[in-house]
């Protein structure tokens, strides 16, 4: 992690873990975030947590040793920096999955996949008879992915069932090993599979975060940037803040030369959607842009200025 000195520390954490009551669980949760002033958005199920929140480093190890003395001893962590706080406000959520994939939570004591470390994941790409598989939607790969990765192109993780069906299913007793961003899709799909019959199936313990996190970048095999669900959008091999921002018309990554194409204008449009929204659409976002910028010149918090981008992307998918 960068040693420069910065205002934001972000975690990005999840469990899968057995909780009875997690309604109660949730209410604790939000009044201790806020006692900490963090903010982000937290997901607690029968079947475990999931979340990402960002403030200043003492609250966010604060909030870290909280979640251990509730019993999440096993908690997959990430940390990254921000010079900005990436989200608007603090959300915590009671949902019936903390990552959507099969409209059910999932058995926390049944089989799942082999959680492989960081320093090992180079050696298990190396492998002739692996088959490699990048979970992530479309819009995340498109950015950056590790070589010879196969991309599913789905548009939603809960797209990704049906691909283990109809796709992966041909390759029951090949050795699978999957990444995603912090390690959570990986590890839901992966209980899935040893109940339907895949004999190897292995994951990248903390994901593409905790890759970049742990691997020199001498030595990273990671090709381009990773997509976060944060005001940040992307983040590079340092885990800095990356080069893409989002278009506010059809909710993708654009990158500075995506910038630079016909139909481009800043908060309104990109050249993948600026003929399907009509005047009307982009008359309210030119406003709403306007209204931002004399947000952010009087010094007045915004949706838009601090980066609540998870209302953009399908549900349940932070991490």
């Amino acid at each position: 992690m960068n040693s420069e000195i910065t205002n934001f520390l972000v975690a990005s954490f999840y469990c899968f873990s057995s909780i009875n009551k997690p309604q109660i669980l949730a209410n604790t949760m939000k009044n201790v975030c806020n006692s900490l002033k963090l903010r982000g958005t937290i997901i607690i199920s029968v079947e475990g947590i999931n979340g990402t929140v960002a403030g200043h480093p003492k609250g966010i190890k604060a909030n870290m040793d909280f979640l251990k003395e509730q019993g999440f001893h096993n908690l997959n962590t990430k940390f990254s920096e921000s010079s900005e706080m990436p989200f608007y406000r603090m959300k915590v959520k009671v949902k019936k999955e903390i990552i959507s994939m099969l409209n059910n939570p999932i058995d926390t004591d049944s089989e799942r996949g082999t959680l492989i470390d960081a320093k090992n994941w180079n050696d298990v790409m190396a492998q002739d008879d692996v088959i490699l598989i990048d979970t992530r939607n479309e819009y995340e790969t498109s950015i950056g992915t590790f070589q010879n990765a196969i991309l599913p192109q789905i548009q939603s993780f809960q797209d990704f069932k049906a691909y283990i069906d109809t796709e992966l299913i041909n390759y029951k007793d090949k050795k699978i090993a999957m990444f995603c961003t912090g390690g959570i899709r990986c590890e839901k799909a992966s209980y899935y599979m040893k109940q339907i019959g895949f004999s190897d199936v292995v994951q990248l313990n903390g994901g593409i975060l905790k890759y970049l996190e742990d691997i020199p970048q001498d030595e990273s095999r990671w090709n381009g940037e990773c997509f976060v669900f944060d005001g940040r959008v992307s983040v590079n091999n340092k885990l800095e803040k990356g080069s893409f921002e989002l278009c506010r018309g059809c909710n993708l990554p654009l990158s500075h030369d995506d910038k630079n194409l016909p139909g481009y204008e800043k908060d309104v449009s990109c050249s993948r959607c600026v003929d399907a929204k009509s005047d009307f659409k982009k008359n309210n976002s030119r406003e709403r842009s306007r209204q931002i910028q004399i947000a952010k010149d009087r010094g007045i918090p915004s949706v838009y200025v601090t980066g609540s981008i998870e209302k953009h992307f399908p549900k349940n998918e932070t991490n």
